[in-house]
């Protein structure tokens, strides 16, 4: 798929959040979703002794809690905005359970791409 303006203003929207709230060991990853209407939400993971969270999970409550449709493109980055971050296995089921049609934004930062939650290729977990 082709990157849109829309797709990197959505890895700058998740960078910004990095470098902004990603400053401890608690939170290393950042997450910008976009809905369909142009919305978008973003979050950070939380790590902890006991497991944590993936950003992309807190993205979905965060989306639940204003109110937001379905999500239409998701972006992970992390190392403050430096890389993206492909979406764990745990969250690549979760993702497209929940959004089927979900695009989302992998790659090297400096030639990223778009894929399709279906055709991502299987990961650790963050």
């Amino acid at each position: 798929m082709t990157m849109r303006d829309t797709d990197r203003a959505l890895v700058q929207a998740a960078s910004a959040v990095a470098k902004l709230r990603c400053r401890s060991a608690a939170h290393t990853l950042a997450t910008a979703a976009r809905t369909a209407d142009g919305r978008v939400v973003s979050a950070v993971n939380v790590v902890h002794a006991t497991g944590g969270a993936c950003p992309e999970v807190v993205a979905i409550g965060t989306a639940v809690t204003q109110g937001v449709g379905a999500l239409e493109t998701i972006v992970t980055v992390g190392d403050r905005g430096r890389t993206l971050v492909t979406p764990c296995d745990a969250c690549r089921q979760l993702l497209g359970d929940l959004f089927p049609s979900l695009r989302v934004i992998i790659g090297p930062l400096d030639t990223p791409r778009v894929v399709p939650i279906t055709d991502l290729p299987p990961t650790t977990p963050h």
